[in-house]
């Protein structure tokens, strides 16, 4: 038996790459926890039994690794599961944001009938680096009318300041690991 705590056997389960998809860039691979069965389920229960009594409408994940985890989550805890995606990939009516990454700029959408005024909302994806993408996502929620409950995520890189930015735009934030460098 492990004498691991769950943090630490998740954050032992995260591989890290040397200079991708850039040089200087240590990205954080997550596909090993993933593909555990064991680490996966400690992983998906940290965010379980952290929102089983918060009671949220939705789970809404963003694309791509935050869809696993999202949906998974949203399973777990029987409430709806929102795709927040890149542009062109929705086939119905939806709402953009345009936002700032690392290395140039990207949309989301999200469709328009995802969420009702009201809807209290768990924004979720696998990694925090400078924010932009949550922020994105926490942004088309609210234009729709939902609250946003907090922002979780496995990995947080500090280095990055992500993480305080969101914090200073008033979203609450939940990560399991954190990195330094990035």
């Amino acid at each position: 038996m492990s004498t691991l705590s769950p943090e630490q056997t998740i954050k032992s389960h995260i591989r890290t790459v040397p200079d991708w998809p850039a040089p200087g860039v240590q990205f954080r691979d997550i596909t090993p926890l993933l593909s555990n069965p064991r680490v996966f389920r400690v992983l998906i229960d940290q965010f379980v039994h952290r929102y089983f009594d918060l009671r949220p409408a939705a789970i809404a994940g963003l694309d791509a690794r935050g869809f696993i985890i999202g949906s998974v989550l949203a399973y777990e805890l029987n409430v709806g599961f929102v795709p927040i995606r890149k542009k062109g990939k929705l086939p119905f009516t939806t709402v953009e944001e345009t936002y700032e990454l690392e290395y140039g700029s990207a949309t989301v959408e999200m469709h328009t009938d995802a969420v009702r005024p009201g809807d209290r909302v768990v924004l979720i994806d696998d990694l925090i680096a400078t924010g932009g993408t949550m922020m994105a996502g926490k942004k088309l929620l609210e234009r729709l009318g939902a609250e946003v409950l907090e922002g979780a995520a496995i990995v947080d890189l500090p280095e990055l300041q992500g993480s305080q930015r969101l914090r200073d735009a008033g979203l609450p934030l939940f990560t399991l690991v954190s990195f330094d460098g990035h």
